[in-house]
């Protein structure tokens, strides 16, 4: 019999949606910014300085929300901790691993049965995460430049100091790229895992209830 079982909280929901709204917004105001070739009317002769704007806006919201899904990590349930996040350091975890590798090689026709995101999922996303956090530095190092005597100058200059302008704007694009990718991934290994497990995988991360069969967990 199918158990109803709530498996992402509301701040884990709520962080994941406005990464989402976050990322695609940076996407299309950071081609704008690196390659601005639209036509801009004459009433609009500050285009580049309102994309700016709602550029810089939700690269703050981005900031915050993942401050908050980290810190979610140690207050949050089982599903949101960093343990979680660590798959290898067990052996129930290091067997998981082994058998959703299988599944995604096809050596295996199903894959480990888990509650929460399965053992490469949350290997991967430790990785997107590190990519989020070097976007941010990044990024907010860039900013910084518009004001050489404010304090996002003070506080990035160690990041300003160890690197070109250069190279922090190509650091930047190429993690979007990287951001881009991993976001189609996640929504096609969402869709795959929601058909093969029947569990709600993709409405969960709107409710945050999954359908649970006992017998899967033994």
């Amino acid at each position: 019999m199918l158990q109803i079982r709530y498996v992402w909280e509301w701040p884990v929901r709520l962080t994941h949606w406005f990464n989402v709204l976050s990322i695609l917004v940076l996407s299309v105001t950071g081609f704008y910014i690196g390659d601005p070739k639209l036509v801009v009317p004459h009433t609009s002769d500050f285009m580049m300085g309102w994309v700016r704007v709602v550029h810089f806006g939700f690269a703050y919201v981005f900031a915050v929300s993942l401050i908050v899904r980290i810190l979610w990590m140690f207050i949050g349930n089982q599903y949101a901790s960093w343990k979680a996040f660590c798959p290898w350091a067990t052996k129930e975890g290091r067997k998981h691993i082994l058998g959703t590798f299988t599944y995604y090689t096809f050596l295996r026709k199903k894959p480990p049965y888990v509650v929460g995101h399965n053992a490469l999922a949350v290997m991967a996303y430790s990785v997107v995460f590190l990519l989020f956090f070097v976007q941010i530095i990044s990024g907010f190092a860039l900013y910084s430049q518009y004001d050489p005597m404010g304090i996002w100058a003070s506080t990035m200059a160690p990041v300003l100091s160890s690197f070109s302008t250069q190279g922090l704007r190509l650091t930047h694009h190429l993690i979007m790229w990287l951001v881009i990718a991993f976001a189609i991934h996640h929504v096609y290994s969402a869709w795959l895992m929601d058909v093969k497990e029947k569990n709600g995988t993709l409405s969960s991360i709107f409710g945050g209830y999954k359908f649970i069969n006992p017998k899967d967990l033994e």
